[in-house]
């Protein structure tokens, strides 16, 4: 699978925690890359073009390219450290990518047909997503970037699960292969509860009626 995404890397050779601040401050973003049978690389990156990447939904689960140093390496986004408080990537983890061997990643869960679900559209019922991405394992080359879910056809009470997403070939649930009792709900359509106020409701009767009907009582 073709990368969509090219990150320009510049290595880095001043660590540590007093380094990391400056880079930040200059505008750049302390990362790594490791993994397959290669030693781990920290670089560098342009921390506005990395906020832009990160607007796009498929930048955290779909394989990535880096240049550095004139060479081009595959990578998927393993971890991404933001500031608390601030509009500031911290750190990132890059994994390099073997061709050859299967690769865990999560991706998304894009639901359709919600405005047409007979559960909602003529049960008043609602739409609950029990989780909006799952972990998928697969080559590189079968990567996927979501998962449909289609809801149109579901009625109140009604739910989807792990098993019944559709899934091309050779791509697999990590998940369903810890054995059935992993078989998670992805999406119900459930009641949803409101509370009616009559207009005109009568209000609770005052201390002046009950007197009137003990007085009533002792009457009798």
């Amino acid at each position: 699978m073709s990368s969509s995404f090219l990150i320009n890397a510049e290595m880095r050779e001043d660590l540590g925690k007093g380094a990391s601040r400056r880079l930040r401050h200059a505008g750049k973003v302390p990362a790594i890359i490791y993994g397959f049978g290669s030693e781990p690389v920290s670089v560098t990156l342009d921390h506005s073009k990395i906020i832009h990447n990160l607007e796009e939904e498929t930048f955290y689960s779909q394989i990535l390219e880096i240049s550095l140093n004139g060479k081009t390496e595959r990578v998927v986004l393993r971890d991404l450290q933001r500031h608390p408080a601030k509009a500031l990537i911290m750190h990132m983890d890059f994994q390099r990518v073997n061709e050859n061997e299967a690769m865990h990643v999560h991706i998304p869960l894009h639901f359709i047909g919600e405005d047409i679900c007979p559960g909602v559209k003529l049960e008043s019922g609602a739409v609950s997503h029990q989780t909006t991405e799952v972990e998928i394992s697969c080559l590189p080359k079968d990567l996927i970037e979501f998962i449909e879910v289609d809801v149109s056809a579901l009625n109140i009470g009604d739910s989807i699960h792990l098993t019944d997403l559709k899934l091309p070939e050779g791509v697999s649930l990590v998940a369903l292969s810890h054995g059935e009792g992993h078989d998670q709900t992805v999406v119900t359509v459930h009641v949803t509860k409101t509370v009616e106020v009559e207009e005109g409701a009568p209000e609770a009767p005052s201390n002046d009626v009950e007197g009137e009907e003990e007085g009533e009582g002792d009457s009798e």
